[in-house]
Parts: C-alpha cells; structure tokens; sequence
C-alpha cells in the first residue's frame, strides 16, 4: 500500500461487546472489558500504521437507557482505562481528547479524564479521541449555538466545522463500524460528509491488527473523488 493510501482519520463505532459476551454466556460488562482490550489493540496498529488520529464511540447520548449497573460498569472502566492505559499513551507521546457532554459522567470519571487531557495536550504524536455522552445532533447543536452565541451573522462551513468539538482537526477518511451493522447511529453526522464506511462482520471485542490491514486494503482500494470527475489523462 503506497504511502499516500494511509488514512490519517480512521473512526470507529465499537459495536458487538455485549452479543460477544452472550455467545459465551458471559455477562455484558466482560464483552465491555474485552472491548477495551480490542481498542488497545487497535491504538497500537494504527499508530504503527502511521494513522494520525482515531475515534472511539465509547458511549452515546442513546446509552443511558441502558440498565444502570452496565452504565456503572461502563464508566468504571473508563476511569480505570484512563488512569492505566491512557497514562502509557500520554508517555508515549500520544495526544488523548474527549468530545462529548461530559458533565453528567460520575465525577470520578470526570475527574481521570482531565487529568488525561492536561497531562497529554502538549504531546505531538498520534491522536486519540474517545467519544463520550456524545451525539452527532447534540455536537452540531452546540455548535450552532456557539455560533449563535459569538453574533457571527455570516456562517459558513468552515465557521461551523471550527465549533465542532473536532474543531481543526481533519474529518475521518474511514468510518468502520464493527459486527456488521450498517448506519452511523448517530454518530460525526457533520464529519462524514465524505468518509468512506466499512463494515466489518466481527464483532467490536475481535478487532485486531489484522482487521486493520484489512481495512487499510479496503480502504486504498477506494477512488475518492469528492464530488469531481476523475480526469483519464
């Protein structure tokens, strides 16, 4: 794969962890656990691919209606995950962000992330965004209120992209979505405007080094064009 086939936004809707775990009479929190073993695994392979940022859907706006005990699960994790491996990533020289409401999370979540994103935000390498509390119609909200807000009469794309809470970063090349569901459930709508989607078949907790040469492949296989004619010259 040549070298200018390399994406540098891939962003990743985790879907499977609880079908992985019922498959194996487990409860759904350990499909959770394994699933944040998988996305280490796929931190690890697209920085080694030379990817310049990844983002996780770890949790929507949708999840709270989930039972209690798994959400409690869930953010005890990421607590966790943001006081152990986040912290290996920071030395690393990996840049960690949030993007999401976050002021519902526990604050002990609260808490480790903050801690993660000053720790980490002078660092140069790549970047990994974990989505939480968030909604792509809530984000694209937010920022129209922002732009409200600022009394900007003049609004274009650009202005409205710099609210987003990627602001000034690129939009994802690739969205991959894993156990072979196919929509975006709510998630970048403004950023997707020309990403290309690749679904997958495992679930979220087997995704590997290997799914991602398969989706790098995939994904240089694609001719990208961006509204425009492809010139035959």
């Amino acid at each position: 794969m040549s070298a200018n086939a390399t994406p540098r936004h891939i962003a990743f809707i985790m879907d499977g962890n609880g079908r992985w775990a019922k498959k194996r009479f487990l409860p759904r929190k350990a499909g959770h656990r394994q699933g944040v073993k998988a996305l280490e695994r796929v931190v690890d392979a697209c920085e080694k691919k030379g990817v310049e940022m990844v983002t996780f859907y770890a949790f929507s706006t949708e999840n709270w209606a989930r039972p209690q005990d798994e959400i409690d699960a869930l953010f005890a994790m990421v607590a966790e995950f943001a006081d152990t491996r986040l912290k290996e990533y920071v030395a690393r020289g990996l840049r960690i962000m949030f993007m999401g409401d976050l002021a519902p999370l526990p604050q002990k979540t609260r808490d480790a992330c903050a801690r993660i994103v000053q720790a980490a935000k002078d660092n140069e390498g790549m970047i990994v965004n974990i989505a939480l509390n968030y909604g792509g119609r809530d984000e694209i909200l937010r920022a129209v209120r922002r732009v409200l807000q600022s009394g900007v009469k003049d609004v274009d794309v650009e202005t409205l992209s710099d609210c987003m809470y990627t602001g000034g970063l690129p939009d994802p090349d690739i969205i991959v979505r894993s156990s072979g569901e196919k929509r975006l459930s709510n998630f970048m709508l403004w950023q997707a405007a020309y990403s290309e989607f690749v679904f997958r078949d495992e679930l979220w907790p087997d995704f590997d080094e290997k799914t991602i040469d398969a989706v790098l492949e995939e994904y240089a296989s694609r001719d990208r064009r961006y509204g425009s004619v492809k010139r035959l010259d």
